[in-house]
């Protein structure tokens, strides 16, 4: 199989024995579609079942997955949280309450949301409260009143001092519901304790301001109060007990004042019946910001989804135009999963502040760059990645013939059939595939997230701007950084459309190109495009792993492979489902063939998975020691990068999987069908006789073959550029002396050169001013992807090069975007192969073409 691309080998192991065939894919972009499947199962492209995207699954999204594909966490970092709609359990009062008029602060609770044991589950849940008695013996101590509280603050023994700094983690909470939950449900068991989250991991510790205050009240008083600040109930007060003395009452408040002042307002209220005098406290309104209407508080909560159809683009590239065009953030799109680049998909979006009306408005002009909208409608939130069942597509395989010489249609039948038939039993081996690295790149993806994860934060930038092959304007910019180390002159030359880079040479620019620079550049990217560098590395390594696997363990389940199993139906109330566990194979289990080879699954490399208890898992150890990564934690710290893992299954399988084999079409032929224009009835010339104007002459064709008549020409005459269309000439460009500010300028056939230049010199990046010894960079030169094709700008001028065609050839259909021609839906006369089958969203169409056919990508 091959493509017009070059890709990054994956390891040969296939799981079926048959024999194959060749075939060639991505002939066109158009030959390779996706189209995203729903977490309904239902296609983008038909009707949706809800408008309103849903909370995402508690499982976490495996990092190595380009789609988000949902996979097996580690048993501690799986916990079965129930969303449910807590009430606040604080008591609203719309009048000021009188000392103690507090009610009860749970009783409007629902006791599940609390339920740390339904939430953590028992193991975490027994080793937290371990944790928190060892925490209070340890830094307890008896309340004396305000003297003796400052005084704690300012010194502690030994052991509190140790205390103090230690920290227990709870495990990886993926989506931000149940990451709320864990916050509200350890707060209120244990006030005492901070909650933090770093990334998706939270942490408890011991929380230094319940202590100051629990040194002021009493420690009840204390933990009801912590719970009031928690709710954050509008209009909801909390009252301390009554307190005579009013040099205890300030100490209160100033330090309610400095440490919860944003928070709430504290005053002091006198009961005459009871002669006491206590503190209330209120929850501060929150304020509108300044100049901001209420338009404008209206439109952040504006989502608008819709879906978006795209060809030869990244998803990345089309967000940033369509970005650009509205006057948003990148940010502020949010999406499922990525998709290939050279194919035309379909995939749901969300973006944030823009109202379908405005979004429709600009369809017109974003259908000018490829990017086509349907479906705009309003919905209540944004979408989540991973929020995806999988993707469908729709295949052409070009070219097909057997692997030894040349069969018939009826002997390719049999081959397609019999693969398709092993593919559809067994599987595929569940590689990543050469997307997940970078096609066609001289410096792989997995190579820069090698270096991240060694924290070589300058060697990792300057693989990320090692340019390939060609003088397009991307390369030519990444060439200029690498030789010049000036990432300023770099960024001018570099496209608009290349929006990661240009994030980067601007931070370098900004900081330096040092360490502490290239630091920055990292941090300047988002956080989903920081950590794709690092699960390309640990992707890579899964792959080699799998290839490994099979070869030395073999096709069945061993003893010490790791397998995931559904869990007991036994106490799973209804609408929940049970968790996957990890298993390790026994002896007797391999024995018995308890387990299939498709329940095996492999770690994906990380800080909180286990691995394989048999020689695979020495593999690993052995693998990471060549990289120089034996003790790593998988935790980039100044990148804020942590990568826990997951488990990936080892083999995937494709579903509702069918084919058909057909002769090759010519171009016309395809583009007749596609715009509906095909005759009712009557056969279709295969080759017939046609004068047509075109680009570039006449074109005469006659039986199947074409001549140029008239070719098109400019040529350079003595007074300028002729210009030939039709056998007409025309003089172009008439060459001219004009005197410009600067010098003498020469036109001579279209181009035009600056003589005797005074001040003003053409530098690599723009033009060069020179005043009184110093130079200003005036007009930067840009290559500017735009509609329509690629637009030059030199010295404040711009031009437009390549213009964007699709043009009839002879052969098939050319297509020149940005200077570079593609021939889409070439004039075959051999048998081609179309699949159409579903994949779950982390498994690669390509790695299942592989095996279909039999032969590398």
């Amino acid at each position: 199989m091959t493509m017009k691309e070059e890709a990054p080998s994956v390891p040969e192991c296939y799981i079926s024995e048959h024999e194959g065939f060749y075939g060639t894919i991505k002939n066109s972009t158009r030959d390779f579609v996706v189209t995203e499947i729903d977490i309904h199962g239902q296609m983008v492209t038909k009707p949706s079942v809800s408008d309103v995207p849903q909370s995402s699954n508690i499982t976490e999204a495996c990092p190595g997955a380009n789609e988000g594909k949902t996979n097996i966490i580690s048993p501690k970092h799986q916990h079965n949280l129930k969303e449910e709609n807590c009430p606040p359990v604080v008591k609203d009062v719309d009048s000021e309450p009188g000392p103690g008029q507090n009610g009860d602060i749970t009783s409007t609770a629902s006791q599940d949301c609390f339920d740390l044991r339904m939430i953590l589950g028992q193991a975490v849940c027994e080793e937290l409260e371990q944790f928190t008695a060892l925490l209070r013996e340890v830094s307890s101590s008896p309340n004396d009143g305000v003297e003796k509280n400052l005084a704690n603050q300012e010194s502690s023994n030994g052991s509190e001092k140790k205390m103090a700094n230690q920290e227990l983690s709870l495990g990886s909470f993926p989506d931000k519901h149940q990451r709320a939950n864990v916050h509200r449900a350890v707060r209120h068991n244990f006030p005492f304790l901070l909650t933090v989250t770093n990334q998706s991991e939270i942490r408890v510790k011991e929380d230094p301001a319940f202590k100051l205050l629990s040194g002021l009240v009493s420690e009840e008083e204390a933990k009801d109060f912590i719970r009031f600040i928690d709710t954050k109930m509008p209009n909801s007060v909390y009252t301390f007990r009554g307190d005579d003395s009013k040099e205890h009452r300030t100490a209160v408040h100033h330090f309610l004042s400095s440490r919860f002042g944003k928070l709430v307002e504290t005053k002091s209220f006198s009961d005459q019946q009871q002669k006491t005098t206590a503190i209330t406290v209120r929850l501060r309104e929150k304020g509108k910001p300044r100049k901001r209407t209420a338009d404008d508080s209206k439109d952040e909560e504006v989502y608008t989804a819709f879906t978006l159809r795209k060809e030869n683009q990244e998803t990345l590239e089309a967000i940033s135009y369509m970005a650009a065009v509205l006057g948003v953030l990148s940010s502020d799109f949010t999406y499922a999963g990525i998709k290939d680049k050279r194919a035309v998909t379909y995939q749901s979006m969300v973006v944030k502040k823009i109202s379908p009306q405005r979004l429709r408005e600009k369809t017109s002009e974003f259908e000018k760059r490829g990017v086509v909208l349907s479906s705009v409608r309003s919905v209540s939130e944004p979408l989540h990645l991973g929020r995806l069942q999988g993707n469908h597509f729709d295949l052409v395989v070009r070219d097909l013939r057997p692997h030894q010489g040349h069969g018939t249609l009826m002997e390719l039948d049999s081959l397609v059939q019999e693969a398709v038939a092993n593919v559809q039993v067994k599987g595929f081996v569940n590689y990543y595939g050469p997307q997940r690295f970078g096609t066609g790149q001289s410096v792989q993806s997995d190579c820069v997230g090698l270096a991240l994860l060694k924290e070589e934060m300058v060697a990792a930038v300057r693989l990320f701007f090692t340019p390939e092959e060609g003088d397009d304007s991307q390369n030519v910019a990444k060439r200029h950084f690498l030789q010049t180390d000036n990432a300023k002159e770099a960024l001018s030359l570099m496209p608009m459309s290349k929006a990661r880079e240009r994030m980067m040479l601007r931070a370098l620019h900004r900081y330096g190109t040092g360490p502490e620079g290239c630091t920055r550049a990292w941090l300047s990217l988002p956080h989903g495009m920081r950590v794709f560098y690092p699960h390309a590395y640990c992707s890579r390594v899964w792959n080699e792993a799998a290839a490994h696997r099979l070869t030395t363990l073999g096709h069945r389940a061993r003893q010490g492979d790791l397998v995931w199993k559904q869990g007991g139906e036994e106490g799973i109330e209804a609408g929940e489902t049970s968790l996957p566990q990890i298993h390790v194979v026994t002896t007797a289990e391999e024995e018995e063939e308890v387990y299939s080879l498709g329940q095996v699954v492999l770690p994906m490399l990380g800080n909180s998975v286990k691995y394989p208890e048999n020689p695979v898992g020495g593999w690993y150890q052995e693998r990471l020691a060549r990289d120089g990564l034996q003790s790593c934690r998988f935790r980039v710290t100044p990148l804020k990068l942590n990568l826990p893992g997951c488990y990936r299954p080892l083999l995937a399988i494709p579903h509702n999987l069918s084919y058909r084999l057909q002769q090759g079409q010519r171009a016309g032929e395809r583009q007749q069908e596609s715009n509906g224009k095909s005759q009712a009835s009557g056969a279709v010339p295969q080759h017939p006789s046609t004068d047509t104007p075109r680009p570039g002459g006449l074109e005469r064709q006659r039986g199947g073959e074409s001549t140029m008549l008239y070719p098109d020409t400019d040529t350079t005459r003595p007074g300028g550029l002729e210009r030939q269309r039709g056998g007409e000439s025309t003089m172009l460009y008439p060459d001219t002396d004009t005197p410009r500010p600067g010098g003498l300028e020469r036109q001579r056939g279209g181009e035009s050169a600056v003589l005797y230049p005074d001040t003003d010199t053409t530098r690599p990046g723009g033009l060069e001013r020179q005043r009184g010894g110093e130079s200003t960079m005036l007009y930067p030169d840009t290559d500017t992807p735009r509609p329509g094709g690629l637009e030059r700008q030199r010295g404040g001028e711009s031009a437009v090069l390549y213009p964007d065609t699709d043009t009839t050839r002879p052969g098939g259909l050319e297509r020149q975007r940005g200077g570079e021609s593609t021939m889409m839906y070439p004039d075959t006369d051999t048998t081609s192969l179309t699949l159409n089958f579903d994949l779950d969203s982390s498994c690669y169409a390509t790695v299942c073409l592989r095996e279909v056919m039999k032969c590398d990508p």
